[in-house]
């Protein structure tokens, strides 16, 4: 079972790599931001009382590491589409994250989100 996993996770990571492009005046590319929130995609899919350290740092590289309104437009964008493309993630996990991970952000995260609305108080 723990092969069937790692096979899963290695495949998404080849897909992220393989469509990894760049998003305009990004800090990041949307591959980079999948590829730091990988680790995330176990627990919003069966979450547990606390989000793994490794999936909250990648929430925080994610976060730090867009600091400009675009940039952050672009990685909700790159976010939704992908919280779009993965079925089976727990709806209220996924919002809850990133103050599962001690990130306050001024919108909730999911699927439905509106990320022309983002504002500048992000971090």
């Amino acid at each position: 079972m723990a092969s069937s996993i790692l096979i899963k996770v290695t495949c998404l990571a080849m897909i992220c790599l393989i469509f990894d492009i760049p998003l305009a005046n990004a800090g990041q590319t949307c591959g980079q931001i999948k590829g730091s929130l990988l680790p995330c995609l176990g627990y919003l899919r069966n979450p547990g009382p606390i989000a793994p350290v490794v999936c909250c740092n990648g929430v925080w590289t994610v976060n730090d590491q867009a600091k400009t309104l675009p940039e952050r437009k672009d990685a909700c964008e790159c976010i939704k589409s992908t919280l779009i493309s993965i079925p089976g993630l727990d709806p209220n996990a996924v919002q809850g994250l990133p103050n599962k991970c001690g990130v306050k952000l001024p919108f909730p995260i999911g699927a439905n989100m509106d990320c022309n609305k983002l504002g500048d108080g992000m971090h």
